[in-house]
């Protein structure tokens, strides 16, 4: 009978169920889709470099799952008790007909089990076939053979899902029994009658708290953007996180008093159609969910950030591979220990270069004459004495110009002229100081005189990112009697097979030892997007984690609010409002409460994705239309979906009777 009751229960709340089932189940697919990412490619043609990249990955992305499972279980706990306070009287009606708090738990233990095992059933199904999708992207990221591709589905993964979302289902029972052994019967019965009491705020105070606000959220822009050199400790990064989050709070707690003031200053506006209904109830919901709409405006904002954040870096990783790794091998010998050149270690240790070709090397030097005290300027100046003693590397004009050809960087001319050269942003802007001026430096008793007031793009060591810290390229003679620094050695493979280059380049690899460094264009390649798969990954993880977190709230908040005011409705249609009245009431209602704490967030974001920028520096910024899109499309796709969803699942429970 329990039974039955339960499955009945569920289908006539089939309306007020809908989130939370929508939720559950992108819940439950999201999970495994992120969690089988290495069961997914383990049919794919990899080569070891990107397959350890990829287990990197995956135990990355098993870190992250604990996390997103606090995050999930928090929501799945939420939505149920959301649901479970709009039950209430259901219960109080159960308990008079006789049936004990004991019957009543049995039957929302019956409950939470379909609806679990519905929902599991329903995100794995949906989760095993996006995965199919998953390993594609995989593959076409790694540039991966897909000859061997199949379909997987992943037993661990499954497992692992099963028993993270059986935990959180069996919180929700735990929860369910509490609240209901805790409901006293004439509180269950009356819970209807109880409204929250919206308190009036004064206008004034309204006002100044909504300037103060501003000019502190203001001020904390500017710390981010303008003045973001001064920013120079963690702590004070962290004030203007405190300051943001203030200032949101009070600049909502000041709407919220003045919503209904400023809209009634039109009169003809206001009492025009539904104008005055929709902004009462527009203002009853934002002055009774001040501290949850900052939380979750917060929480847009950083899922906003995390989104840009991370399609921002796998563009920027991938954009420059090209421009850092134009040839195949690099090897780079540190000669200062033994000096010995790379052709003496390699014939030394007997390392064959016969599959190579194109093969060239050179070595640069280093001198007293010339370090970093010389070069800097007052830049460094409160830097210990080692560093400022440090020598810069020195290489020769020709050695530099034969490179350059090979790197496609620019050819110099010099004539008692020096270059400097590097690609690091914060080191170039440093070394600019210093240079603006062009200063001389002297090398062996001769004068050299700067080329440009400002340092050159350029690098000798193949890397995925910029951060040469500096080159001087000088004149032949001037390098007279100098130590030696690196050797280095550039080439190319002789074969065009890709799997016959993967065996040289993992052989080429083998050869790494403590004085020699191999870097190699597939190595790089696959290290860049390995890295890149890695932040777009855990960003699309956490980040649409986030926003179901954000978008389930006001949708549970909103259908609850729905269910309050069906009596509103019914008394609107009994007065003559047609239908379509009702319903484009409904709908501005909805739209208004799910962009309000939006677009303070897309506020917040342009100045937190500056503050991003700044921290992933290394990287040449990518374009930042095609970031825009991309977020903006998830954005639509999943907090629009949430909103679509209220709104006919709102639309429907209004029309009952």
């Amino acid at each position: 009978m329990l039974f039955n009751l339960s499955l009945k229960n569920i289908k006539k709340s089939l309306k007020n169920y809908a989130i939370y089932f929508f939720t559950l189940i992108l819940g439950v697919a999201i999970f495994y889709i992120f969690n089988s990412i290495e069961s997914q490619t383990v049919m794919l043609k990899l080569n070891n470099s990107t397959k350890d990249i990829i287990q990197l990955i995956n135990n990355i992305l098993s870190g992250v799952s604990v996390f997103v499972s606090f995050i999930l279980g928090f929501l799945i706990v939420y939505a149920n008790q959301f649901l479970m306070k709009r039950r209430k009287k259901e219960f109080g009606i159960y308990m008079t007909l006789g049936m004990s708090k004991k019957q009543i738990s049995k039957i929302l233990l019956v409950e939470t089990i379909v609806i679990g095992l519905i929902s599991l059933i329903v995100g794995l199904i949906l989760g095993i076939a996006l995965s199919q999708v998953m390993s594609i992207i995989v593959a076409n990221m790694f540039e991966a053979d897909m000859s061997k591709f199949t379909f997987v589905f992943s037993i661990s993964t499954t497992i692992k899902t099963i028993i993270y979302f059986g935990i959180m289902y069996l919180l929700v029972l735990v929860f369910n029994t509490i609240q209901v052994n805790r409901q006293q019967l004439i509180k269950l019965l009356i819970v209807n009658k109880q409204n929250e009491e919206i308190k009036l705020k004064n206008s004034f105070v309204c006002i100044l708290i909504f300037i103060g606000a501003a000019v502190l959220l203001s001020y904390a822009y500017y710390n981010v953007t303008a003045g973001a050199d001064n920013l120079t400790e963690e702590f004070s990064v962290f004030l203007q996180m405190v300051y943001g989050a203030v200032a949101t709070f009070l600049i909502y707690w000041s709407i919220s008093g003045l919503v209904l003031k400023l809209v009634m200053v039109s009169k003809n506006h206001y009492f025009k159609n539904l104008n005055s209904f929709t902004v009462k109830q527009i203002s009853s919901k934002i002055n009774t969910t001040v501290f949850s709409t900052t939380i979750i405006c917060l929480m847009l904002f950083l899922t906003i950030c995390i989104f840009s954040s991370a399609f921002a870096l796998n563009k920027a990783s991938t954009a420059q591979l090209n421009e850092l790794a134009p040839i195949d091998i690099q090897m780079q010998k540190d000669a200062s220990k033994d000096n010995l050149t790379i052709d003496e270690y390699l014939i030394k240790n007997q390392i064959s270069l016969d599959k190579l070709k194109d093969i060239y090397t050179f070595t640069t030097y280093q001198s007293p004459q010339l370090t970093i005290r010389h070069t800097y300027g007052d830049a460094y100046k409160d830097t210990s004495e080692e560093f400022l003693n440090t020598s810069e590397e020195i290489i020769k004009l020709s050695d530099y110009n034969k490179l350059a050809k090979m790197y496609n960087l620019p050819i110099y001319n010099l004539k008692d002229e020096y270059v400097v050269m590097a690609n690091y942003e914060n080191i170039i802007n440093a070394r600019n100081q210093f240079l603006k001026d062009k200063p001389d430096i002297e090398l062996n008793g001769k004068v050299y005189h700067s080329k440009f007031d400002k340092c050159q793009n350029g690098f000798l060591s193949m890397q995925s990112s910029h951060m040469t810290m500096g080159v001087y390229i000088v004149p032949d003679e001037a390098v007279n009697d100098f130590s030696l620094f690196n050797s280095y050695l550039m080439s190319n493979y002789t074969s065009i097979d890709k799997e016959n280059r993967n065996v040289l380049d993992e052989k080429m690899q083998s050869y790494r030892s403590d004085i020699l460094l191999v870097n190699t264009k597939i190595q790089i390649y696959a290290n860049s997007i390995g890295m890149g798969a890695m932040v777009i990954f855990i960003g699309l993880y956490i980040g649409i984690v986030f926003l179901i977190s954000c978008a389930a709230i006001l949708a549970l908040k909103e259908l609850s609010q729905s269910i309050d005011d069906k009596e509103k409705y019914q008394v609107l249609r009994k007065l003559g409002v047609n239908e379509k009245m009702i319903n484009h009431s409904l709908f501005k209602q909805i739209a208004i409460y799910f962009s309000y704490p939006l677009i303070l967030a897309i506020i917040h974001s342009i100045f937190g994705i500056q503050v991003c920028n700044l921290m992933l520096q290394t990287f040449n910024q990518s374009n930042t239309f095609e970031v825009i899109i991309t977020t903006s499309i998830f954005l639509v796709i999943i907090y629009g979906g949430y909103f679509i969803i209220t709104y006919l699942c709102s639309k429907s429970i209004i029309k009952d009777n």
